[in-house]
């Protein structure tokens, strides 16, 4: 029965440090398109009402591509180092999120800056999802398994 607390606890602390380090993911994002990317993701308009012509599609592609790809970054260091303790585990889980952070981040510009166009404007633009987002979320995807690889 103490086996089956341990566990439950550690899945516990795995879950609020995880969800911590998505939500600074969400915010480094957030801080790196002008305006308010909830506001994209919502479609709040110019009035501040919601209406689903001020969505942006493609800040949905980015923002969900930009999470998986942390989220993925945490479940492998949590997966690679839960059989050590509990802190030495977090301290991967959180070192490695910050790495996937951080390289999600310089990639995000460094896509924007090879590429055509503003694409922290194209990302905001309501309507369909442009070819660019498309790119910047598979970028993303790719950092997040390239960090994943790196502590497999």
């Amino acid at each position: 029965m103490t086996d089956l607390i341990d566990a439950l606890l550690h899945a516990v602390a795995y879950a609020l440090v995880g969800g911590a380090m998505l939500v600074v993911s969400y915010y480094v994002l957030d801080l790196a398109i002008p305006g308010h990317l909830g506001s994209y993701l919502r479609g709040i308009d110019e009035n501040g009402q919601e209406s689903v012509h001020a969505h942006s599609r493609s800040a949905g592609v980015v923002t969900s591509a930009w999470l998986v790809s942390n989220a993925a970054v945490l479940f492998t260091a949590i997966w690679t180092n839960g059989a050590t303790s509990l802190g030495w585990a977090l301290g991967w889980t959180v070192s490695f999120g910050a790495v996937g952070i951080v390289l999600n981040t310089l990639m995000f510009f460094a896509v924007e800056a090879i590429t055509p166009g503003n694409l922290r404007r194209i990302v905001t633009e309501p309507g369909p999802v442009r070819p660019l987002a498309w790119v910047a979320a598979s970028v993303a995807l790719s950092v997040g398994a390239v960090v994943c690889a790196s502590i497999a």
